[in-house]
């Protein structure tokens, strides 16, 4: 079952003054999103992120194409109340305190006293709000208000969640705490629909990923078919290693990194069996550090794939 579909997906904006002409900032989105998954929508500032999720939440309207929430037409109102939504950059207001702010989004849902109060405490413990929670929102960080934002979004227990870029702002801990909680909705048979640049995140938590350019979709699928698995080479990290015998041997590595006295990071081709030069290596007093296969990472085919685009 499809919890997100979109058929041929376009926006036009008018720029100019005098003379306006049309910009394309989606071009012919297809997608088709699988109930209780996590989708990874990716590409660099300007590709159309941001333009779909407006899209998809019906703020603003498409200038030709289709699109289905849950089976219905994207804006129907029953739709509305099986969704949270997660901007890029999330305004409240800003003189309510974080608590305050729950609550009231919360009756807003039709939650009443101590189920709207329950309701709000609950969610902020999740993200991480805690003393802080009675502070006006104006005197939180942009991280803050971040984590405030995805307790919104998740205020109605909602069955589809779009995050535009959820990791923007947050530390590192804070982003830990974030793609806990995307796995713990997958867990929960939840939908979850992410935009995002930070390519380690969407390695770590999707199932699948699109990857769009200049308003135009130029690669979809599963994290492993995009990536392929293949082995391009070897790492071989060794300690006790002279630099005198890396020269020695430089002609089968095709790059050494120094990372510290006497340890060394050995690149090796992938048609040449580590095994050898690791018996040389440990002959002359070396010991081994690590042995790992050398992949490609989504860092590497997002970068092909926009490569390419941009030279058509």
């Amino acid at each position: 079952m499809s919890a997100i579909r979109t058929d041929s997906l376009t926006k036009d904006y008018s720029t100019g003054f005098w003379r306006p002409r049309p910009y394309r900032a989606l071009d012919h989105l297809t997608i088709d999103v699988a109930a209780g998954e996590v989708f990874g929508f990716l590409g660099p500032n300007g590709a159309g992120k941001t333009t779909t999720l407006k899209l998809l939440m019906r703020l603003i309207f498409p200038t030709s194409g289709h699109v289905e929430v849950l089976g219905r037409p994207a804006g129907d109102a029953s739709v509305k109340r099986r969704i949270g939504y997660l901007p890029e950059n999330p305004y409240f207001y800003d003189n309510l305190t974080a608590e305050e702010l729950l609550v009231y989004y919360a009756r807003l849902l039709g939650q009443r006293g101590r189920d709207a109060s329950s309701r709000a405490g609950e969610l902020l413990d999740l993200v991480g709000i805690g003393r802080e929670r009675t502070l006006q929102l104006r005197k939180f960080s942009k991280g803050m208000v971040q984590r405030v934002g995805l307790a919104q979004a998740l205020l109605n227990d909602p069955e589809v969640v779009f995050l535009d870029e959820p990791m923007s702002g947050l530390d590192p801990l804070g982003r830990r705490e974030v793609r806990a909680l995307i796995l713990r909705l997958r867990e929960r048979g939840r939908t979850v629909f992410f935009s995002s640049h930070i390519l380690s995140d969407a390695e770590s938590l999707c199932n699948r990923v699109a990857i769009l350019s200049a308003g135009r979709l130029v690669a979809t699928g599963a994290v492993s078919e995009l990536l392929a698995f293949d082995v391009t080479g070897w790492e071989l990290v060794m300690a006790n290693l002279s630099a005198a015998t890396v020269e020695r041997l430089s002609a089968g590595i095709v790059r050494a990194t120094r990372i510290a006295e006497g340890r060394y990071a050995l690149e090796l081709p992938i048609e040449s069996a580590p095994e050898g030069l690791l018996r040389e290596l440990t002959a002359t007093g070396a010991t081994l550090v690590s042995l790992n296969p050398i992949r490609p990472t989504l860092e590497d085919v997002f970068v092909k794939k926009i490569s390419t685009a941009a030279a058509r």
